[in-house]
């Protein structure tokens, strides 16, 4: 029975999850190219399984693109004084997806965008009191306006949430 149970709850919780199709006809829509180049500052946290708060943290952002290649330079400052540095190489194919890879990232990062959202899932090695641990990310942006995108991160291990990170990126004029 408990397995069932189980079974239907992961089953629901993957019939609720949004789709880029859904958001093909908002606005503004996102250019990952324009909004992606110059200067950009964020502030962000990271929430546990419950939702309580345990990270805080800003981020400066360096971005550029040549023809159909982005570099995001991103070096983080937590509210504990830690630092760590992510430089992302985003690529734009053909058929509008996009592609990317970083240090701290397993594989190939993969994602699209539609109106003004943008999918990307990748897994990360994220370093815990105990070790470092790999997980996946299903990482959700929406352009609120030129200079303001939101950022919705569900940090997924076994296919279950176990924490969150949301952010506010806000590009320099």
């Amino acid at each position: 029975m408990r397995i069932l149970l189980i079974g239907c709850f992961i089953f629901l919780a993957g019939c609720s999850s949004p789709h880029l199709d859904d958001y093909k006809t908002t606005t503004p829509a996102l250019n990952l190219e324009q909004f992606f180049d110059g200067e950009l500052t964020a502030q962000g946290m990271v929430l546990d399984y419950n939702g309580k708060m345990t990270r805080r943290f800003t981020v400066e952002i360096q971005a550029n693109w040549q023809d159909n290649l982005g570099t995001l330079d991103e070096q983080f400052i937590y509210d504990d004084g830690e630092r760590s540095e992510r430089k992302w190489q985003i690529q734009r194919h053909a058929d509008g997806t996009y592609s990317g890879t970083a240090n701290d990232v397993i594989g190939t990062a993969k994602g699209a965008s539609s109106g003004a959202a943008f999918y990307w899932r990748y897994q990360l090695t994220i370093e815990m009191d105990d070790g470092p641990i790999d997980v996946t990310l299903d990482d959700w942006m929406y352009l609120i306006d030129e200079h303001h995108l939101l950022n919705k991160s569900d940090i997924i291990k076994y296919g279950l949430k176990v924490g969150e990170v949301v952010l506010m990126i806000k590009k320099q004029p």
